[in-house]
């Protein structure tokens, strides 16, 4: 369990990042999540500060370690950001790699 007061370093928070940038993009969820996270950016601190206090009830069902995690994650605006933009990334390239996918098929074939 880590401690409230620790932050993340930098490879945790991009690791974080990266794990949820996936996974919102292998369910094709790019668009209603950017649009999520954009609208609540400002009130990131708020709802950061909220899974704190409501930590004795999350954790049980995710485990406390992800609840801080979550916590520290979104505690800062510009992780926000670092998160849209690699969703972006990977959507981009996934659209690339639909694409080239696509246009490698033979005509007729289905």
């Amino acid at each position: 369990m880590r401690d409230w007061t620790e932050d993340l370093t930098p490879q945790e928070r991009d690791d974080l990042i990266e794990k949820i940038a996936q996974g919102i993009v292998k369910r094709g969820m790019q668009t209603p999540a950017i649009l999520f996270l954009e609208m609540h950016k400002p009130l990131t601190f708020v709802a950061s500060q909220s899974l704190v206090v409501t930590s004795p009830f999350i954790a049980p069902f995710v485990g406390i370690g992800n609840v801080q995690l979550a916590a520290k994650l979104i505690e800062k605006r510009e992780n926000i950001e670092l998160l849209i933009d690699r969703i972006e990334e990977l959507s981009h390239l996934r659209s690339v790699e639909t694409e080239s996918g696509e246009s490698g098929k033979p005509e007729g074939a289905g």
